[in-house]
């Protein structure tokens, strides 16, 4: 038995909106996206709040999410639709 099918595995990363910490708590990552952070996630951004004429900016928190698919493709020297994975 040849293996014709040798599918790709694709990672898509995101990463969720920058949000105070104490309320990164409850992100969740959009729907199909694991959650690869815990608790109050990565203090790596900052988010804003506007304040009459002023806009001030304070450090945040976000998650960071992934996305695992499987890509078909074709092994090498085959081709044609018997091992693009029904």
């Amino acid at each position: 038995q040849i293996q014709k099918q040798c599918d790709q595995k694709l990672i898509i990363r995101m990463k969720t909106e920058c949000v105070p910490c104490s309320l990164n708590l409850e992100t969740q990552c959009p729907a199909g996206y694991t959650k690869v952070t815990n608790s109050t996630g990565i203090p790596d951004c900052r988010y804003y709040l506007e304040i009459k004429t002023h806009t001030l900016s304070f450090p945040g928190c976000r998650h960071h999410c992934v996305k695992e698919f499987k890509q078909p493709e074709c092994c090498q020297g085959h081709w044609g639709p018997d091992c693009m994975g029904k």
